[in-house]
Parts: structure tokens; C-alpha cells; sequence
């Protein structure tokens, strides 16, 4: 049983949901052939946008959500190997999806969904851990990295119990971002989302209004006298 519920696991999360959601309401272009060429959701925002890439994500957290969920119901006695073992399943199951010839994408939404039925108390801090840093930094592999080293931390500090199967995660994480820690080196990552800028907004210059400001940018003078139009006729003043 214990066997058939992986192989089904394995399965499920094989579904590559960044190409059949782009396939179905994306248009003809291919995921796989644009941008960076990642099934994940974050390809899918930089192509087609956040509508599509929220529907992407939702999906690869629930097939590593559900059946972490699903052998907890089965097993109640089970302990973290197998629950850890599942969720590993998804996990390299999204990485390495047999639908597509073992191409797929980095793991982070899958892997947390696994997490988030495993030990929520560790996860949640760690998805406020990726949206602050992503809005910071604009990037999603730095928000990503940091979020699976503050799990790692809180699994240790919260429940150290799953902290072996978070560490061997974090790992597998971070094996599937090197090609974007060698970016980030190079300074040639790009941004996912313009990054937040805390304090005062520079003012916006419009020539226009440059045109119209006095000296130092002040308000346009008031001139208390009109200034003469030399091509302007002039009538003599009467006797």
C-alpha cells in the first residue's frame, strides 16, 4: 500500500501545471521555448503574468500538499520518514516529471506544499520569509534561497523533529538553483517584480511642467506689468 500511495504521489506530481495551465489559456506560445524556458511558476509570470501564474502555483502547492495530507490520514501512526519520504517523492517528482522526459521545474512551490501539510507552524513563517524578500529584492531565486534557509532555522528552533527531511530539501533546492546562483554572481539575474523602495518617491519630471517653473524649480513668476509683443501693432496714444 505504502508503495502504491508514492507511485501514485510520483505521478500526480509529474503533472507539469506551468505547461498544461499556459497550453490551455496562455495562447500558442510554448512555455518551454520562452523566456527561460522553466515550467514553473515563475516563467509563467515573466510570459504571461500573475493571473496565470497564481493558478500555477495554487496547483503545484496542492500535489505536494495533498498527498503528504492524504498518508497522514492513511497512516496516523506514521511517522516523518514516511510523510518525509512522500514529500520528497513530489518533490523530485516536479523536478524530474515523466511526462516530459524528466525536464521540469525548481521545486520550491511543490516542496512547501509538502512542508505546509508536514509542519505548518515551520512553513508559514518561511512564505512571509519569500514575500518579503521578493518584494525587496524583485527576485524570485533570492527570495526563493532565503526562504529555504530561514526554514531550515525555524525547523530547527520550532520543530526539530522535521528538521532531516527539511535539511535534505533545502539541499535539493538549492541543487536546482544553480544555474541562478551563477547568475547572481555574474549580476545577470533578472527581476521578477519592480522592488519596493521605501522612504520619499523621487518626483517624476515632466518637461512641461520644467518649462513652466521659475529659477530653483520655484512657482512661475507673477509679472505685474504685460510684457510688450514687438510684433504686436502698437496704436498711438490720442491727443
Amino acid at each position: 500500500m505504502t508503495v502504491l500511495w508514492l507511485v501514485w504521489t510520483y505521478l500526480v506530481a509529474s503533472i507539469p501545471f506551468g505547461l498544461v495551465v499556459t497550453t490551455l489559456w496562455g495562447g500558442d506560445e510554448d512555455i518551454r521555448t520562452t523566456g527561460s524556458g522553466n515550467i514553473g511558476a515563475t516563467n509563467v509570470a515573466r510570459v504571461h503574468g500573475w493571473r496565470l501564474a497564481g493558478a500555477v502555483i495554487a496547483l503545484d502547492v496542492a500535489k505536494g500538499f495533498l498527498p503528504v495530507l492524504g498518508a497522514r490520514l492513511l497512516w496516523p501512526d506514521a511517522g516523518h520518514l514516511l510523510l518525509g519520504t512522500v514529500l520528497l517523492t513530489a518533490f523530485l517528482a516536479h523536478c524530474f516529471p515523466v511526462w516530459l522526459e524528466f525536464r521540469g521545474g525548481k521545486g520550491v512551490a511543490t516542496g512547501a506544499g509538502g512542508l505546509l501539510a508536514l509542519a505548518p507552524w515551520v512553513t508559514m513563517p518561511a512564505v512571509a520569509v519569500w514575500l518579503t524578500v521578493l518584494g525587496v529584492s524583485g527576485r524570485s531565486s533570492v527570495a526563493a534561497l532565503t526562504a529555504t534557509l530561514s526554514i531550515v532555522l525555524f525547523s530547527w528552533w520550532v520543530d526539530p523533529s522535521v528538521l532531516g527531511v527539511v535539511v535534505v530539501l533545502a539541499l535539493g533546492i538549492l541543487l536546482t538553483h544553480v544555474p541562478n546562483l551563477r547568475r547572481l554572481v555574474r549580476g545577470e539575474e533578472s527581476a521578477l517584480i519592480r522592488p519596493v523602495r521605501w522612504g520619499r518617491q523621487a518626483p517624476v519630471l515632466d518637461a512641461d511642467r520644467v518649462l513652466e517653473e521659475g529659477p530653483a524649480g520655484q512657482a512661475p513668476p507673477v509679472w505685474r506689468e504685460r510684457v510688450p509683443d514687438p510684433l504686436e501693432p502698437t496704436i498711438p496714444p490720442e491727443d
